[in-house]
């Protein structure tokens, strides 16, 4: 089956795109990915053919800080160009990245199938919940569900004004007002990251993560004897800024961390920072690191907090804007992490300290990490989504 796979350039979003033409290669599919041009060669090193992906930049009059501009109006206009691009490739299947909206609409001007793929939990409002970004568990007892009532009702307006703005430009682009929505939805999460919903929709499918990881140089670790400290700034422009800076401040063998301890910061940019003898900074591998690591401090990022869950690895989270403090307060809920903000240094040498000193957040980071064995194939999703279609 010949599978595009359309995502932007944020690392969130094109490095699960990644992942998911890997795993489609690896079944036998013949995937395409396109995303922008700073990722087509990382994804041609992985064996992907890579296509740039038309009018990402922007044009005169655009406002890149407007989401509703940026979700339709551009999202319509990307759909048209790239009409011409996915015709050529001759996809089977669409598979569009949740925020790339532009995938989808393509895929309903050719009158290709296409399947959404959300590398994080759901965050389609619900009726069960409060609103998505809140940070909060849903509300129990009558005040509870008054609050969650109330704050769903001030964000409608929001949602609605969204829902208004994507009818017009699709009936701009020749597509009816109404989406009629993809045939499947790839929750790329683990379940122990989700929050029980009573309108969990039947379209959507847990799949689990799709990690990628971009390089294959494995970051050393320092010698020592004590707790290995794995620092990793969020990769996102919402990422709270100085995290590395900071910890390498402040988080010090023999002062702040227990004799013998190691801190290695893993981050895309290079060793811009002076590092002392018992840390070690730059790009490798965050798998093979996280095999090594008794705590990650991390930005909040989904695909980090994945990854560190899956390998049984408490945190201290340090999330910035966007999703972050949603995800941040999920796992703080869920127990295998702290949370600081705003990002301050004592506060950091005290959440470090306190669960590099009790068992329960790793044990809590264990569980979620095994709830991975009860995700579906996405690969699978993606067949039986062109059977439905047809």
């Amino acid at each position: 089956m010949r599978v595009a796979v359309v995502a932007g350039p944020d690392p969130g979003h094109a490095f699960p795109a990644i992942a998911l033409c890997l795993r489609l290669a690896a079944a036998g599919d013949d995937p395409v990915l396109l995303t922008g041009t700073g990722w087509l060669d990382t994804g041609r090193a992985a064996g992907i053919e890579s296509v740039e992906l038309a009018g990402l930049d922007l044009e005169a009059g655009d406002d890149d800080t407007d989401a509703g501009a940026k979700l339709h109006q551009r999202a319509a206009r990307m759909a048209v160009l790239n009409v011409p691009v996915l015709r050529e490739l001759a996809p089977d299947l669409i598979v569009s990245d949740v925020i790339t909206v532009c995938g989808g609409m393509a895929a309903e001007l050719l009158g290709i199938p296409w399947v959404e793929l959300c590398p994080h939990p759901l965050y389609l409002p619900s009726r069960g919940l409060p609103p998505l970004g809140s940070g909060l568990a849903p509300g129990t007892g009558i005040r509870g569900r008054l609050r969650d009532t109330i704050m769903r009702a001030l964000t409608a307006r929001s949602v609605k004004a969204g829902e208004r703005q994507r009818s017009t430009v699709r009936v701009e682009i020749g597509l009816p007002a109404r989406e009629p929505g993809p045939a499947r939805r790839l929750i790329a999460t683990l379940p122990a990251l989700e929050v029980p919903r009573p309108d969990w929709p039947d379209d959507a499918v847990v799949v689990g993560p799709l990690h990628f990881e971009p390089t294959a140089a494995v970051l050393p670790v320092p010698p020592g004897e004590g707790p290995v400290i794995v620092v990793a700034p969020s990769t996102a422009t919402t990422g709270t800024a100085g995290v590395a800076e900071l910890a390498l401040e402040h988080l010090v063998p023999g002062r702040t961390l227990p004799v013998g301890s190691r801190v290695v910061v893993s981050r895309l940019g290079g060793q811009d920072v002076e590092v002392p003898p018992w840390a070690s900074v730059g790009l490798g591998r965050q798998d093979e690191l996280l095999a090594h690591a008794d705590l990650v401090v991390c930005g909040g990022g989904h695909g980090m907090l994945s990854k560190t869950l899956l390998a049984g690895v408490p945190m201290v989270v340090l999330p910035g804007g966007g999703d972050q403090w949603e995800l941040a307060n999920r796992v703080v809920r869920q127990g295998s992490a702290r949370l600081i903000r705003p990002l301050a240094a004592d506060a950091l040498v005290a959440e470090v300290g306190e669960v590099l000193s009790s068992p329960r957040y790793q044990e809590a980071a264990r569980r979620a990490g095994e709830s991975i064995r009860q995700v579906t194939d996405p690969v699978r999703v993606c067949h039986e989504a062109t059977r439905v279609a047809g």
